[in-house]
């Protein structure tokens, strides 16, 4: 009889810590995969994310490689292409004739381009400074 209470034992031990493990990561794949936190408000854990996402320099290179590109780079939809600048100037004259014109346009969005070409936390001026890069315009 002894025999048998050693392998029970270790039997009950071992079937306690499975649960306690799958206990926990049952707890762990339920937990929520992100917050919404409201500006202004306290949002704990979110500091770094928050740090990290805004206030950053963008160059008129990475919004282009990281936004613009997809759809400028190949004439997607009849997107104007980098470096036509003929097919550009034909659109800035219909907006002032200058790539500030067309980054007010940008801001809005156009046709099949969205609001800031995907940028959503591009401003006014680091659409102008891809479009003069991308179109040679001033």
């Amino acid at each position: 009889m002894k025999m048998l209470a050693a392998p029970a034992t270790v039997l009950a031990l071992w079937a306690v810590s499975a649960q306690a493990s799958t206990t926990d990561d049952i707890a762990k794949r339920l937990e929520p995969v992100g917050q919404v936190c409201v500006q202004g408000q306290e949002c704990k854990g979110m500091e770094v994310a928050a740090s990290v996402g805004g206030g950053a320099a963008k160059t008129p290179d990475e919004i282009i490689a990281k936004h613009c590109n997809a759809c400028h780079g190949t004439g997607l939809l009849g997107a104007p292409k980098i470096g036509d600048a003929a097919d550009w100037k034909k659109r800035a004259d219909k907006e002032g004739g200058t790539a500030a014109g067309l980054a007010k346009v940008a801001l809005a969005g156009l046709n099949a381009m969205p609001p800031k070409g995907t940028c959503s936390d591009c401003e006014v001026k680091d659409l102008e400074g891809a479009i003069q890069k991308m179109s040679g315009l001033k």
